[in-house]
């Protein structure tokens, strides 16, 4: 499950331009192939049906939800879920930039996180920041502690004051390493963890689809894969595809083996 990178960018608004901007119909694009548990799916359809049912919660003066954390291993299917519920929801994903939001210059990190919060509540979106940990690690954490300590106060304020029609989705690896006062803003928290054997047949059946292959091409592609994420298995599937049309040849287990080795070098196939 890749990380795209969209040649859209965010309206022009000022100060802005610490992110990118996916209008739903790309959000849509990216979704191709989205594996979730049966407990995340549930928890996705709940949140997403919730938030098209706003007066009937107003009207018992229960609150939505608006804010999503997912956590767990890298290539999981975090932010295909955030590119999931942009679409579902038809809003646009402004996906924020950490690079450009993280400063050397004392109190510049804080205001770049309002900025982007201000942005978000000033129109209807999905706002989502992925390695959030970067501006959400524990006050105490750092070797930097009061300059740290101001960030993760300003992104708490930002968290409190959030309202409206948007949401804030935001997605870590480190979840452990997050304040703890920032973990209780989130109304709403997913755990992803790496596919177990039936998401891994249902995912490499995906991937492979109706690609010309050897019968066993599958089963063995389950076999090898069997500790990849699913980015980890759209990498492998590809490059072994592009070497069976390389080759004008259906898709064969040897090619699988051969693009496993290239990307997981260190593996046992490759060290024979």
């Amino acid at each position: 499950m890749s990380k795209s990178a969209s040649s859209s960018r965010m309206p022009r608004a000022k100060g802005m331009d610490m992110a990118s901007y996916w209008a739903p119909s790309e959000c849509s694009r990216q979704v191709k192939r989205l594996v979730l548990s049966p407990l995340n799916r549930k928890i996705v359809e709940e949140f997403i049906a919730i938030l098209g049912m706003r007066e009937k919660f107003e009207k018992y003066e229960v609150s939505c939800p608006n804010k999503l954390l997912m956590y767990g291993p890298p290539g999981t299917g975090k932010t295909l879920t955030a590119f999931h519920v942009a679409s579902r929801l038809e809003l646009p994903l402004i996906l924020v930039r950490l690079d450009s939001i993280i400063h050397s210059h004392l109190g510049e990190t804080g205001s770049n996180i309002r900025k982007v919060f201000d942005y978000a509540r000033a129109a209807p979106c999905v706002l989502f920041l992925d390695e959030f940990d970067a501006i959400a690690r524990m006050r105490d954490n750092n070797d930097e502690v009061k300059e740290m300590s101001r960030v993760v106060n300003t992104l708490l304020q930002c968290l409190d004051e959030f309202n409206g029609n948007s949401l804030f989705m935001a997605a870590t690896n480190l979840e452990t390493e997050l304040d703890h006062a920032v973990w209780r803003r989130f109304d709403t928290k997913i755990a992803y963890g790496m596919p177990d054997e039936r998401t891994r047949a249902e995912y490499l059946h995906s991937l492979i689809g109706e690609f010309e292959r050897e019968q066993e091409v599958v089963s063995a592609a389950h076999e090898l894969m069997k500790e990849c994420s699913y980015a980890e298995m759209e990498q492998i599937v590809t490059k072994a595809k592009r070497k069976a049309i390389m080759l004008d040849q259906p898709l064969m287990q040897e090619h699988l083996t051969e693009a496993f080795i290239e990307y997981v070098p260190g593996s046992a196939y490759a060290r024979g």
